[in-house]
C-alpha cells in the first residue's frame, strides 16, 4: 500500500494520440498556431521554428474516478488525473494525446481531491495494480465504464477544432489515425525498448514500451506523438497514391492528386526532431522494421518521378505552341 503523503513508485504509464489534418485552407504561423494551442492562460504554448515549426500546449487536467481497463476482466477502481495536451506540425497536423501514469499499489479507500490534484497525471489504484492486464486493457480498449483514453483526448481535439482561427476549409481529403500506448516501468540502468509496433484496423495503432522510471510520463508521450505523426503521414500519402491511379489516370489528373503532398504533406517528414535524447534510438527499431523512412522515401520518389512523367508531354506540348 502506498505511503500516506509520499508519491507511489510509477509501475505503468499509458496514453492514446489522435492525429490528423487541421481543417484549415493555411497553414498557422508560429503566432496563430500559438493562439489556438493556449489551452490555460497561466501557461505559455511552447514554440520551436527549428528543425521545423512546432508548437505544444499547456497540459490539462481531467479528474476521473473509474475502472480501468484491463484484459482479464479484473475490476480495479482509479482515482486521479489524465493529461492531456495538443500539439501542431508545421501549422498543418494537429494531435492531442491524453496519458497517465500508475503506481504498483494505492490506498483501499478514496482520498481527498486535494491528494490527487498535487500528483498530475497520476491514477492510484485501489489496492494492487494488475500491471499487464492494464496495459492490454488499455491497448486493447476499455469497456464502458472505463477509463477511456480515447475520449479525453478526442474531447481536446474536438475543442480545437472548434477554434475561430479555422476555417473548416482543408485542402484535402484524409482520415484521423489514433495509437495508443503503454510503457511498463523498468529498473534503473536498463535501456529503453520498443518492444512492439502494431497496425490495426480503422486506424488504430498500438505500441508497447519498456521505459526507466528516470524518464518523464511525458517525454514516453513525446516520443508516440512523434511516432503516430509519421505513421499519420504515412498512411496518408499511400491513400493519395491509391486515389491518384497512378498509370490509369490521365497526366492532370495524376497531378491534381498527389499535388496536396507535395505542397503540404513531403517536408514534414523529420523522426526524432522533438523527442527526448533518452528515446531517441527507438526509431531505430521502426527503421529496421517495418522501416518508415524506406517507406517513405519510397513514396516520395515514386511521387516525384510521376509528376516527372507527366510534365514532358505538357513541357513538349507548351513548346510546340510557340
Amino acid at each position: 500500500m502506498a505511503t500516506p503523503g509520499r508519491s507511489a513508485r510509477s509501475v505503468l504509464a499509458c496514453g492514446e494520440v489522435r492525429t490528423g489534418l487541421l481543417p484549415s485552407f493555411q497553414a498557422l504561423d508560429g503566432r496563430a498556431a500559438a493562439q489556438l494551442l493556449r489551452l490555460r492562460a497561466d501557461e505559455h504554448v511552447r514554440v520551436s521554428e527549428r528543425p521545423n515549426l512546432y508548437a505544444l500546449s499547456p497540459e490539462v487536467l481531467t479528474g476521473v474516478d473509474c475502472r480501468l481497463p484491463t484484459s482479464n476482466g479484473a475490476k480495479v477502481r482509479g482515482v486521479g488525473t489524465v493529461i492531456a495536451r495538443a500539439a501542431l506540425t508545421e501549422g498543418r497536423v494537429l494531435q492531442s494525446t491524453a496519458y497517465f501514469s500508475a503506481p504498483a499499489d494505492g490506498p483501499d479507500v478514496r482520498r481527498p481531491w486535494g491528494h490527487y490534484l498535487v500528483r498530475p497525471g497520476v491514477v492510484e489504484p485501489f489496492g494492487k495494480l494488475p500491471e499487464q492486464a492494464t496495459a492490454d486493457g488499455v491497448l486493447r480498449g476499455g469497456g464502458r465504464g472505463d477509463l477511456d483514453l480515447g475520449m479525453i483526448s478526442e474531447g481536446l481535439l474536438a475543442q480545437l477544432v472548434r477554434h475561430p482561427l479555422l476555417d473548416h476549409k482543408a485542402p484535402f481529403k484524409s482520415r484521423r489515425t489514433h495509437l495508443r500506448w503503454a510503457a511498463r516501468r523498468t529498473p534503473e540502468g536498463q535501456e529503453p525498448a520498443l518492444d512492439r509496433f502494431t497496425l490495426a484496423q480503422d486506424g488504430l495503432r498500438t505500441v508497447e514500451l519498456r521505459v526507466p522510471e528516470s524518464i518523464p510520463a511525458g517525454a514516453v508521450a513525446g516520443l508516440c506523438e512523434d511516432l503516430a505523426l509519421h505513421d499519420w503521414l504515412l498512411t496518408t500519402v499511400v491513400h493519395m497514391l491509391e486515389n491518384s491511379r497512378l498509370g490509369a489516370a490521365d497526366g492532370p489528373a495524376a497531378v491534381l492528386a498527389l499535388r496536396p503532398a507535395v505542397d503540404h504533406l513531403l517536408h514534414l517528414w523529420m523522426p526524432r526532431a522533438h523527442v527526448d535524447r533518452a528515446l531517441g534510438h527507438l526509431w531505430d527499431v521502426l527503421e529496421r522494421e517495418p522501416g518508415f523512412s524506406r517507406q517513405w522515401e519510397n513514396l516520395r520518389q515514386r511521387i516525384r518521378d510521376q509528376l516527372a512523367i507527366q510534365a514532358i508531354p505538357l513541357l513538349h506540348q507548351a513548346l510546340s505552341t510557340r
